[in-house]
C-alpha cells in the first residue's frame, strides 16, 4: 500500500489544506473610542489640499519653533497643551 500527500499534508496533517490568505491589520471591527493623546504642547499641521495631522512638542518653546518651521511650507494652527485628556490653554 502505497500513500501520496500533497505538500500541506505532510507538513500539517492529513486532510488538512492552507490556503494563502493574505491576513492584514485592518480586519475586525474598528475601534470606537479616539485615540489618548500624550501629554505635551500641540500644532495642527496642514497642507493645501489634503488633511491634517497632530504634531506634539515637550515643552512649549519648542512647540513655537516647531511651528515656525513649519508655517514656512504649510498651514499651522497651534492646538495647546493637552494635560490629562483634557485641552489647556497656551
Amino acid at each position: 500500500m502505497v500513500l501520496i500527500f500533497n505538500e500541506n499534508e505532510q507538513k500539517y496533517g492529513k486532510g488538512v489544506y492552507i490556503s494563502p490568505l493574505k491576513l492584514t491589520k485592518n480586519m475586525g471591527r474598528p475601534p470606537t473610542r479616539p485615540a489618548r493623546l500624550r501629554n505635551g504642547f500641540y500644532i495642527e499641521v496642514k497642507s493645501q489640499g489634503s488633511s491634517s495631522i497632530l504634531i506634539r512638542r515637550d515643552t512649549k518653546e519648542q512647540m513655537l519653533i516647531a511651528a515656525e518651521d513649519y508655517a514656512r511650507t504649510k498651514l499651522v494652527k497651534i492646538k495647546g497643551e493637552m494635560l490629562d485628556d483634557k485641552w489647556v490653554g497656551v
